[in-house]
């Protein structure tokens, strides 16, 4: 006897519409391309799953760095202030696409809604176009590729359940991007002097024309919102000595870090396991080279090479292949690949693996001895 399943239920919220793009029936009879191919094919900012987002404005924030403001697609879910996304531009005449993530810099959003991404333009190591570089050059209208927001670097509370703790946001260079998202939802959802919410500011940058946001900061700094602002520019390094001037009970105060590893290794130090301090990296740290020994087997194209001891991906680009990568610090895991033989080691977290047949990522895992990858 057979029955029939039956239909799931629709999701609240979906138009009639959506719930058809997303039918299984539909993507059934889209195969192998799925639905948001042929859709694109019509309107790029058409999509049933996929999040797509249309430059609407590029503004120069400094020489090298850009705020790009974007429409994302109605598939969006909207960010938490504090997350990432991992972004997607096709370049011209190509049918490359580079990937990198970065961290949304406007206040926290809802579904459809606008957000803004601020970028320091650079090239790669290598010399190759970056997605930085093309991002700060890309113009109005341009089509973008996202992924839904993620991470864990943000505030845990809302305007339901608002405390008067001190926040403290100490950033460097570019990672005064997530801070900067934090403290806009804070102002925008009514967090100020009045609501019992002090918040100290502190932000290192090469100079005052190297300064991300800085009028931005001046007017923040001037209102009446209970909001402390220092900007340390030039040669000044980060201070314990300073930070307990500015902050006496720094250790007890719930704090938000991120920038260089050099400074965020100086505040982790500072802060001797205080579990109010919350760190985010836009770095991965790199591999130590030199005493790895082995040999390196990149399986599919029949390269091969010494084992320098650096990641997966670096040793493969060195002998020329091409991987995909987006983040390059063990985020977005688009660089994930099959180890068919060998042991590696995260070079985050320092554990090793020596399993067989298993999927790394190779962005952040570096050969420890003889190693073969399915590249």
């Amino acid at each position: 006897m057979s029955t029939t399943a039956p239909s799931p239920a629709p999701t609240p919220g979906l138009s009639w519409g959506t719930r058809v793009l997303r039918s299984r029936v539909l993507a059934a009879l889209a195969s192998p391309h799925g639905v948001d191919r042929y859709l694109e094919l019509v309107n790029p900012m058409w999509a049933a799953e996929e999040v797509r987002a249309r430059v609407v404005e590029v503004r120069r924030e400094t020489p090298s760095v850009a705020t790009v403001v974007l429409q994302p697609t109605s598939t969006w879910r909207g960010h938490r202030a504090g997350q990432y996304v991992q972004v997607g531009i096709d370049l011209p005449g190509s049918a490359k696409r580079l990937t990198r993530c970065f961290t949304v810099s406007s206040a926290a959003s809802v579904p459809g809604e606008q957000i803004t991404l601020t970028v320091r333009a650079h090239e790669d190591a290598d010399g190759r176009q970056s997605v930085s570089k093309a991002l700060g050059e890309v113009r109005p209208g341009t089509v973008l590729h996202l992924s839904q927001a993620q991470g864990a670097f943000t505030l845990d509370e809302s305007p339901a359940t608002p405390t008067n703790n001190h926040l403290l946001l100490l950033t460097g260079g570019s990672g005064i991007t997530p801070a900067m998202s934090i403290l806009r939802t804070l102002l925008r959802d009514g967090y100020d002097g009045r609501a019992g919410r002090k918040v100290t500011f502190l932000h290192y940058a090469r100079s005052p024309e190297d300064q991300i946001y800085a009028d931005e900061l001046a007017a923040i700094a001037a209102a009446d919102n209970d909001v402390t602002v220092h900007l340390r520019h030039g040669e000044q390094v980060f201070s314990e000595l300073e930070l307990r001037r500015l902050v006496p009970a720094y250790r007890d105060t719930d704090t938000w870090v991120c920038g260089p590893s050099g400074l965020t290794d100086l505040v982790t130090t500072a802060y001797a396991g205080s579990s109010r301090l919350r760190t985010e990296l836009f770095k991965a740290p790199r591999a130590g080279a030199g005493s790895a020994g082995g040999d390196v087997a990149f399986t599919r194209s029949g390269a091969e090479g010494t084992n320098t001891g650096a990641t997966l991906l670096e040793q493969a680009e060195a002998l020329g292949l091409r991987p995909e990568s987006g983040c390059r610090m063990g985020i977005c895991f688009s660089c994930t690949s099959r180890k068919t033989e060998g042991t590696v080691r995260n070079v985050l977290t320092g554990a090793t693996s020596s399993a067989p047949d298993e999927d790394i990522q190779i962005c952040v895992s570096a050969p420890v001895g003889d190693c073969a990858v399915e590249l």
